[in-house]
């Protein structure tokens, strides 16, 4: 195991750097963005059988054998913060996806939890944020229970590595 605690501040911002291109080289990472929605679109193509769009996409980041559209959302959760809030979900009123799959990870990018959710269901507890331009919507364990909702976590799970 690498000691971090030495680096300089530079160094591990150099390491970092190493790391996503390795990441990337693997095809674990599809951006130069932080890792989190590329691993999360990564686990659930994986799980789901997508195919997924190119990088950027608007409106959704792939889909299934059965033609349906699946937009990827993620949050990690750390010990300095625990929110479930996903990224800005953008024109939703378009209805560009089918399903959201919404995944939480640990802190280490373990999966913790993970769902696929119907667009209605995105749709009716949804909040539209002024400020963001988007919709803000929060991964809350009641998400599991409502109908149409399926638990994927343990698909995920099947397919980390």
């Amino acid at each position: 195991m690498i000691n971090l605690t030495t680096p300089s501040n530079r160094e591990l911002l150099k390491l970092y750097t190493e790391l996503m291109t390795e990441l990337r080289s693997r095809g674990i990472v599809r951006t130069s963005n932080g890792p989190g929605a590329d691993v999360a679109e990564g686990l659930v193509a994986k799980a789901l059988s997508l195919t997924l769009n190119a990088a950027s996409t608007a409106g959704y980041d792939g889909i299934d054998p059965s033609g349906r559209k699946i937009e990827v959302k993620c949050r990690r959760l750390t010990r300095h913060n625990d929110s479930r809030q996903l990224s800005a979900i953008r024109n939703l009123e378009s209805a560009h996806f089918d399903f959201l799959a919404g995944v939480l990870f640990n802190e280490d990018f373990s999966v913790m939890k993970a769902a696929l959710i119907p667009f209605q269901v995105v749709k009716d507890h949804a909040v539209f944020v002024k400020h963001t331009n988007g919709w803000k919507f929060v991964l809350r364990d009641s998400i599991w229970t409502l109908p149409g909702v399926e638990d994927i976590t343990g698909r995920l799970k099947a397919v980390e590595s």
